[in-house]
């Protein structure tokens, strides 16, 4: 399984580094991008979420991983984040059934 910081981005991972090299400094580090000292925030901010995502220790798919860190970012808001999460755990919770089904016929085919 990868490691968090390996699942970044390299935009996230520059971010991260300008971040170490200002020691911290938030403000520093909106003076360096040229950016308000609340833009950078939002994106620490954002950051944060996404790491917290990546780390998470319960099992998720690619494709949650990704709709999570997407959300994280900003690129998909809480309300269609929660619609795609429930169709795509409907899909699995269907081909389970489909293939326990298929299990089951398989194992009274045998008896």
């Amino acid at each position: 399984m990868k490691r968090w910081i390996d699942l970044l981005e390299d935009e996230d991972l520059g971010f991260l580094k300008r971040l170490v090299l200002a020691s911290g400094s938030l403000k520093e580090l909106a003076q360096a991008y040229g950016i308000s000292y609340p833009t950078v925030r939002l994106r620490l901010d954002r950051l944060i979420e996404k790491i917290k995502v990546l780390d998470a220790l319960q099992p998720m798919s690619d494709f949650e991983r990704t709709l999570r860190g997407l959300h994280a970012e900003g690129a998909i808001d809480l309300p269609n984040l929660k619609k795609l999460l429930r169709l795509h755990h409907s899909e699995l919770e269907k081909n389970h059934e489909r293939t326990r089904g298929t299990a089951d016929s398989a194992h009274d085919g045998q008896r």
